[in-house]
């Protein structure tokens, strides 16, 4: 499927906000490993949450593979064009 650069800016931004929630959950919780470890639904809710993230991660990469092919760009270049624009978007222009 054929996404549009700024499709792939969305993607980013999903596959973003899916990996701060895996790291907002992991600092909530403190390492697996210390005394007690997580609860079963500690556990569930991070699997969860990673799990989506995975996800989306594979979607923004493979829709960025597909778009450069097409357009006949450097996978790189457009990876990068892309993650700067998600995570550092221009200020939008004052409504006059």
């Amino acid at each position: 499927m054929a996404h549009t650069f700024e499709e792939l800016v969305n993607l980013q931004i999903v596959a973003d906000e899916a990996h701060a929630q895996v790291l907002k959950l992991a600092d909530s919780y403190g390492p697996p490993s210390q005394d007690g470890g997580w609860s079963e639904e500690q556990v569930a809710a991070y699997d969860a949450a990673w799990k989506v993230w995975r996800k989306s991660a594979e979607e923004v990469q493979a829709a960025v593979t597909g778009h450069a092919q097409e357009q006949g760009a450097a996978r790189f270049q457009v990876e990068a064009d892309v993650r700067k624009t998600a995570r550092h978007p221009e200020p939008a222009a004052p409504v006059e």
